[in-house]
């Protein structure tokens, strides 16, 4: 059996991997805490997987497998923050579906800013894989070039695991938990998790 390959995403991938990146978060706790209402999740979910797309696809380091079925979205060094005008362009988007618990969203956004790491790093900002796709080597071959590259720079790598049962995936990759975060007003709790380049460790 060929091993699954990745490729680098194009601008014509926005709009199909936002849509499949939503149906692949439709049950993860952040997002439900996020978007509280059901009838308008997947909408405002589609909104902001193509604004952070959009945002990254740029580094040329947003991957795709299985057709379309697995995308990995990753930040070069120092492009894990947005900047002022990426930041209100997703407010403007996103406003009508937190304005009723945004306290407690901006609350959650900021506490993991200060938590982020300021030392050079890739970010992995989004790993998703379609639910029926899921447990075929999709999502690993879509993380795969995205730490060959950090590898290749001496680079360190750094996510947000929003599952407890995704620690295990991605401590295969040489990932490991530095903490337990709980989002402030009743949210779900996170994991960061850090991977030391391939020779230091």
């Amino acid at each position: 059996m060929e091993p699954i390959k990745a490729a680098t995403a194009v601008p014509a991938d926005v709009d199909p991997l936002a849509a499949m990146l939503a149906c692949a978060f439709e049950d993860d706790p952040v997002l439900r805490f996020m978007l509280s209402s059901p009838r308008r999740r997947d909408h405002y979910a589609r909104r902001f997987f193509a604004w952070q797309l959009r945002r990254l696809l740029p580094g040329e380091q947003v991957h795709v497998a299985g057709e379309g079925r697995a995308a990995a979205i990753w930040a070069l060094p120092n492009r894990w923050r947005e900047t002022p005008g990426e930041g209100l362009s997703l407010a403007l988007q996103m406003l009508p579906a937190v304005a009723r618990r945004l306290p407690r969203v901006t609350a959650s956004i900021m506490m993991l800013e200060r938590r982020h790491p300021r030392a050079p790093h890739m970010y992995l900002s989004v790993l998703g894989c379609e639910p029926e796709a899921q447990g075929r080597g999709f999502g690993s071959a879509a993380i795969a070039p995205g730490l060959e590259f950090a590898d290749a720079e001496g680079l360190p790598a750094f996510l947000e695991s929003s599952k407890e049962r995704n620690l295990d995936f991605y401590a295969r990759f040489g990932f490991r938990v530095t903490e337990e975060l709980q989002l402030p007003g009743g949210g779900p709790p996170m994991w960061p998790m850090w991977r030391e380049p391939a020779g230091s460790r």
